[in-house]
């Protein structure tokens, strides 16, 4: 089964609001989720993100794909370079 982790959108019409969930690929891109890992709030300034750091890295050392989105968030927030440091570490 190929595991992503990606963007659930949430809010209403116009004032979006996201959810960072790890998802099955083929499920829609709103539909059921495995695990919620964070949150992303895009009309704030700045924009909100809030990550639970613990659980993005337990997925991503699990396999789980980040999208491109995603993968952003996780460089600005240094998910990716930690994960990237234990990866190669060993």
């Amino acid at each position: 089964m190929a595991v992503k982790i990606r963007l659930k959108r949430m809010g209403a019409k116009r004032s979006p609001f996201y959810r960072i969930v790890v998802a099955d690929a083929r499920a829609p891109r709103d539909g059921r989720q495995i695990d919620q890992v964070g949150t992303y709030n895009p009309l704030t300034k700045p924009a909100t993100v809030e990550i639970n750091e613990e659980l993005a890295l337990k997925w991503l050392q699990d396999g789980a794909k980040p999208s491109d989105t995603v993968r952003n968030l996780f460089s600005e927030q240094g998910i990716m370079e930690k994960f990237h440091n234990a990866k190669y570490s060993k």
